[in-house]
């Protein structure tokens, strides 16, 4: 188990494994777990609208976004936190560990199918148009492209794997780090 005071993003699309990944981490190490999602579910929740109302109550109304950005970031300030969120990597720009999950659309729209009672085809127009439109208010907002995935330490094919097998490769990374990043500092000093 790592020492000390660790801050790790997960952050992928719509049925990728984020949460479940987010739980075992914080099971497993005894992490806070900021779940981004579940913030714009409560926000949702509390204006009384469907989340995909309030997804596009929120393309209109970009303090949503900097108000969620903003948990995230005061989140990172605590020690041993894994952060959740699809601009998780991008905000808390410090993170010890940057962690992207991905899947192939076909195997998250049935995930997510599963998870919510829908047909794969609804789940899978509704994850297609829940992207597009995320995509265009990050860019919008930020500046950001989610496509981008260069800010990434660890990018996983979560439909590779299965939930434990991804919890193992995470896991390994994790107790891998190098606790002070003396790895990228020595790099730093034979470059300079």
């Amino acid at each position: 188990m790592p020492k000390g005071c660790l801050v790790i993003t997960v952050s992928g699309l719509a049925g990728s494994g984020t949460t479940t990944l987010c739980r075992k981490l914080a099971e497993h190490y005894g992490f806070k777990h900021v779940y981004a999602g579940l913030i714009f579910r409560q926000m949702a929740k509390e204006r009384g609208m469907t989340l995909e109302e309030f997804q596009k109550y929120a393309e209109l109304h970009p303090e949503i976004d900097r108000e969620v950005d903003r948990r995230q970031i005061e989140a990172a300030k605590e020690c041993n936190v894994v952060i959740e969120g699809r601009l998780a990597g991008w905000m808390v720009k410090n993170a010890d560990l940057k962690i992207w999950l991905d899947a192939p659309i076909r195997v998250r729209a049935e995930r997510v199918a599963r998870r919510e009672g829908i047909t794969v085809e609804e789940a899978f127009m509704k994850i297609a148009e829940r992207e597009m439109q995320n995509r265009k208010r990050y860019l919008n907002l930020y500046g950001i492209d989610i496509n981008d995935l260069s800010i990434y330490d660890l990018i996983i094919d979560t439909s590779k794997w299965s939930p434990d097998g991804v919890f193992a490769i995470v896991k390994a990374a994790i107790d891998h780090l190098d606790p002070v990043g003396d790895a990228g500092s020595k790099k730093e000093k034979e470059v300079g």
